[in-house]
């Protein structure tokens, strides 16, 4: 399989402006991101997805590979599509790795790409979860996964419900698996310009999750299990915390 790795960066960012150039440790978190995934053995080629010169500009500077794009897409998910058009090369899958995760691990891509066997349309990472923080976290959203290993639903709130138990026993061994989402999604080409055509759903809209609209319409995500942690930068606060617990 042909895979090329997209790297969705905006420079606009609500609560944390300009974060893809925010300084870690002398390197930037797109560099870090780029050189991360650039470590994994089975993406052919990586790049930088943007709308904004200045992280064009950057990315360049340090030797990645960029491919502008427009400002009006609505998720990363809409702007690897139009990065996939002009790449001027053909590809099998793609993968969508988050611009803010800078510790994001080579081997999680790895083990993602390692369902894409032509007949996976869509698949993303989950990581059980373990603590009620995780759990109870509504910017945390939860999955349920078929025995078969595909996604069910995703939520923000934690799911699946257990009617005869109170909430602080539902982590308990003999309770069902929870599962926390990891935002790396991998795309079959065809199925990327399908779903990027359709209109937001009305599950959608309700949870603020786009891969509900791919299950309302009948597409399949599979899902594997990581055992490795996750740290995504929302805030100067989360880069704060995460360069406390991470190795650089």
């Amino acid at each position: 399989m042909k895979i090329l790795g997209i790297i969705p960066a905006r420079y606009a960012s609500t609560r944390f402006p300009a974060k893809a150039l925010a300084d870690i440790n002398g390197k930037s978190m797109i560099q870090r991101v780029v050189e991360q995934a650039r470590q994994s053995l089975s993406l052919n080629r990586v790049v930088v997805a943007t709308d904004d010169e200045r992280i064009s500009s950057h990315v360049a500077a340090f030797g990645g590979e960029v491919v502008m794009t427009g400002t009006h897409h609505q998720s990363g998910t809409d702007r690897c599509q139009e990065a996939l058009s002009k790449v001027g090369e053909s590809f099998d899958y793609v993968v969508n790795i988050q611009g803010d995760e800078p510790f994001i691990q080579p081997r999680q891509i790895d083990l993602l790409t390692s369902v894409l066997d032509g007949a996976t349309e869509l698949a993303t990472l989950v990581k059980a979860i373990t603590d009620p923080q995780t759990l109870f976290n509504p910017n945390s959203p939860k999955v349920v996964v078929s025995q078969t290993g595909e996604a069910l639903y995703f939520s923000r709130q934690p799911i699946p419900f257990q009617r005869d138990r109170e909430p602080e026993g539902w982590l308990r061994d003999d309770g069902p698996a929870y599962y926390k989402h990891i935002g790396l999604y991998a795309y079959r080409t065809d199925i990327l310009a399908q779903i990027t055509q359709l209109p937001p759903s009305s599950l959608e809209r309700a949870e603020a999750l786009e891969q509900l609209r791919w299950l309302e319409n009948g597409y399949r995500i599979r899902v594997v299990e990581t055992v490795l942690e996750s740290y995504g930068i929302d805030t100067p606060e989360d880069l704060l915390q995460v360069t406390g617990n991470s190795e650089q």
